[in-house]
C-alpha cells in the first residue's frame, strides 16, 4: 500500500479481551452458529452413518438445511452464513462422509475475528440484499467507526450515494433510483450487521458495538491503516516534543497521537516546544516537526513569528504565518531551493529507500528547475542531497543535472 492510500482514523477506547469474549458468546450470530453446531451434533448422533449429510461444496444436505431451519427456528437467508461461521470456527467438521462436532478455536478473540472476516467475505455473494451496500461495506463500518458519538442513518446514506457516484461513476437514472431505494436497504443491512453484533441501532443512529470496534479496528490495522486505540495514544501524549518527533520518525506514533499531543497543550506552548526541535534538529526531525506545527492555527502566532530569528526555521515560519493571511517575510526563489534541500536531504537521515521514485516526487515537477537553484543554497545538506539525486534519481536528466551542479559546488573555494 502506498503512503498516499494510507489512512488515519481518530484514536477510539477498546474493551479488554475478556470483555469483548464475554460479549462475543452474546451476539446473535455466535449463539445462532453454536446452536447449529449442537444441532449438527444431535444428528449426527442419530445417523446410522454417525454424520450430518452435505453437499460435495460442504453446505448442509437440503432436507438437512430444511430441517435445521424449522427445528432452530433460523431464518432460511442466513443459514449459508452461519454455516460457514460454524465450519470456519470449527464448530462443525466437515468431511468427505459428512458433517460433525468440531474441536472449536481456542481463542476466543481469534475466533471472533475469524466470524467478522466471514461476514465480510460473503459480500461477494451477497450478504445484504443490496449490491451497493455489499460494494460499499468495509467504507461504510470504516465511516461507523470515525464516528464515536454514532452515525444517523440519513448521513450514512447521503455519504454512499456519493461514495457510489464517485467511485463507481453511477449514471443519473441509476442514482434516482438508488435514492428511493437505499433507505429500506440500508436499514435492513444495518439490521443484519446487529444480529452479526458489529453494530447497534439506536434510533436513527448507529454505532459500532464493542466487539465491532475490536473488529473493525483490525481490519483497518491489516489494511496498513493507522487506527490507534485512545490508550496508545494516550501514553505518548505524554512525552516531550523531542520524544514525540522520535517516535513518529521510528513509526511508533502516528498522527492521531500528534493530534492528541496538540490537544493537551496551550497553542503556544506546543509550537514553542516543536520549532526549538526543528530549529536544532536535522531535516527529518524538522520536518516531521513542521508537519506537527501545521496543524495548529493562528493562536500560536506569536511563538511562530519568534521562529522567524531561527536561521533554519524562519523560511517555514514564513510560510506558515503567510498561508494563514498573517503578516510574513517573503519568499525568494533561492528560499524556495533551501526548502527543496531540506525537504529531500530527510530522507538521507531517516534511511529512507532513496532508490523509490515515490519519495523523489515530493517536489513533483518543479525538481529540475530547483536542481541547479540547490547548488547555491546555503544549506549543510545541498552536497549530499545533489549526489543522492545524481545516484538514485530514475530521470536521467534530472540525475545529470545534479551530479553537474554537485560537480561544481566540489569546486567552489
Amino acid at each position: 500500500m502506498a503512503d498516499s492510500d494510507v489512512l488515519t482514523f481518530p484514536p477510539v477506547d477498546i474493551a479488554s479481551d475478556e470483555q469483548i469474549a464475554h460479549a462475543v458468546r452474546e451476539v446473535p450470530l455466535v449463539r445462532d452458529a453454536r446452536r447449529l453446531a449442537e444441532w449438527v451434533s444431535g444428528r449426527s448422533a442419530a445417523s446410522s452413518r454417525g454424520v450430518c449429510e452435505v453437499t460435495e461444496q460442504g453446505m448442509p444436505h437440503p432436507a438437512e438445511a430444511e430441517a435445521a431451519v424449522a427445528e432452530l427456528g433460523l431464518e432460511a437467508g442466513r443459514l449459508r452464513l452461519l454455516w460457514v461461521v460454524a465450519v470456519n470456527g470449527r464448530l462443525v467438521e466437515v468431511t468427505r462422509q459428512g458433517a460433525r462436532p468440531g474441536s472449536g478455536v481456542p481463542d476466543p478473540m481469534e475466533f471472533w475475528d475469524g466470524v467478522v472476516m466471514d461476514v465480510l467475505d460473503r459480500t461477494e455473494e451477497g450478504l445484504t440484499g443490496s449490491a451497493v451496500i455489499d460494494e460499499h461495506l468495509t467504507e461504510i463500518l470504516a465511516t461507523i467507526y470515525s464516528v464515536r458519538e454514532g452515525m444517523p442513518l440519513a448521513a450514512l446514506a447521503g455519504g454512499i450515494l456519493q461514495a457510489h457516484e464517485v467511485g463507481c461513476e453511477a449514471r443519473p437514472a441509476d442514482l434516482r433510483r438508488l435514492r428511493m431505494t437505499l433507505p429500506g436497504e440500508l436499514a435492513a443491512a444495518m439490521a443484519l450487521l446487529e444480529y452479526c453484533g458489529l453494530v447497534e441501532l439506536t434510533g436513527e443512529l448507529v454505532r459500532l458495538t464493542q466487539p465491532g470496534v475490536w473488529a473493525v479496528r483490525r481490519d483497518l490495522l491489516r489494511e496498513g491503516h493507522d487506527a490507534p486505540s485512545l490508550g496508545e495514544v494516550a501514553a505518548l501524549a505524554e512525552l516531550g516534543a523531542a520524544d514525540l518527533i522520535d517516535a513518529m520518525l521510528t513509526g511508533r506514533a502516528s498522527a492521531s497521537a500528534a493530534t492528541l499531543w496538540l490537544e493537551r497543550r496551550v497553542p503556544e506552548d506546543a509550537a514553542r516546544e516543536l520549532i526549538k526541535i526543528a530549529a536544532s534538529g536535522n531535516a527529518a526531525q524538522r520536518g516531521t516537526a513542521g508537519t506537527v506545527l501545521e496543524e495548529l492555527g493562528p493562536e500560536a502566532e506569536q511563538a511562530v513569528r519568534e521562529a522567524l530569528d531561527e536561521p533554519m526555521m524562519w523560511r517555514y515560519a514564513a510560510a506558515w504565518l503567510g498561508v494563514r493571511d498573517l503578516d510574513a517575510p517573503a519568499l525568494g526563489q533561492g528560499d524556495g531551493a533551501w526548502v527543496a534541500v531540506d525537504t529531500l536531504a530527510a530522507l538521507l537521515y531517516i534511511g529512507a529507500p532513496v532508490a523509490s521514485v515515490a519519495h523523489f516526487d515530493l517536489l513533483g515537477e518543479d525538481l529540475l528547475t530547483l536542481v541547479p537553484e540547490m547548488g547555491r543554497a546555503d544549506h549543510p545538506d545541498a552536497l549530499a542531497v545533489l549526489e543522492m539525486l545524481g545516484r538514485h534519481h530514475p530521470d536521467p536528466l534530472i540525475a545529470k543535472t545534479a551530479r553537474k551542479t554537485a560537480m561544481k559546488v566540489r569546486s567552489r573555494p
